[in-house]
C-alpha cells in the first residue's frame, strides 16, 4: 500500500510571498549542491552566494523580524529558535574563510531553516494571528523580493 503524500500547506495571502522566497532559498540550497557535484570552484559559489544574500535573504530576514515575528513575540521559542537560525546563516553567507565549509553548512542549514519556517513557525503564525496583523504584513510585503539573472549559471 502507498503511503499518503503530504497535503501542501495552505498560506494565507499576506504569507504566501515569504514562502515563494523560501522555494527560491530551496532552490539556493540546490545550486550550491549542483555546483560541488560539478567540482566547480567554492569562489566561483560563493559569489552567487553573495549576490543572493545581498539581494534577496538580507532582506527577506528583515521582513520576516520586523512584521512576521512580532505576531507571536520575541519571548516565544519558535521566533526565539528563528532568529538565532538567521543569525547563524547571515554569519555562514559574510564568512571569508573556509568557504567550502560555509558553503556546505548554509546548503545544509538554509535547507533545515526554511523547513522549520514553512511547517512549524508559519502554521503557528497563521493559527494565531489577527485580520489586522495579517494585513499588515501583506501591506508590508506583497510581492516577493527578486535579486534579478545570474550569468554564471554554473550549476547546470
Amino acid at each position: 500500500m502507498v503511503p499518503p503524500k503530504n497535503k501542501p500547506i495552505k498560506r494565507h495571502t499576506a504569507i504566501q510571498p515569504l514562502s515563494r522566497e523560501h522555494h527560491q532559498g530551496l532552490l539556493l540550497c540546490w545550486k550550491i549542491k549542483k555546483g560541488f557535484e560539478k567540482g566547480i570552484p567554492p569562489q566561483r559559489i560563493k559569489k552567487y552566494t553573495d549576490w543572493f544574500w545581498e539581494g534577496q535573504l538580507k532582506e527577506h530576514f528583515k521582513i520576516e523580524e520586523t512584521y512576521v515575528f512580532p505576531v507571536l513575540g520575541a519571548q516565544n521559542d519558535l521566533v526565539k529558535q528563528a532568529l538565532e537560525e538567521h543569525e547563524h546563516l547571515a554569519s555562514l553567507f559574510l564568512q571569508k574563510n573556509e568557504i567550502s565549509l560555509a558553503l556546505e553548512m548554509i546548503q545544509n542549514d538554509l535547507e533545515g531553516h526554511i523547513r522549520f519556517e514553512e511547517r512549524v513557525l508559519f502554521n503557528k503564525i497563521q493559527e494565531e494571528a489577527s485580520a489586522e496583523e495579517l494585513q499588515h504584513i501583506q501591506q508590508h510585503h506583497e510581492k516577493e523580493i527578486s535579486c534579478g539573472v545570474w550569468e554564471d549559471e554554473f550549476w547546470k
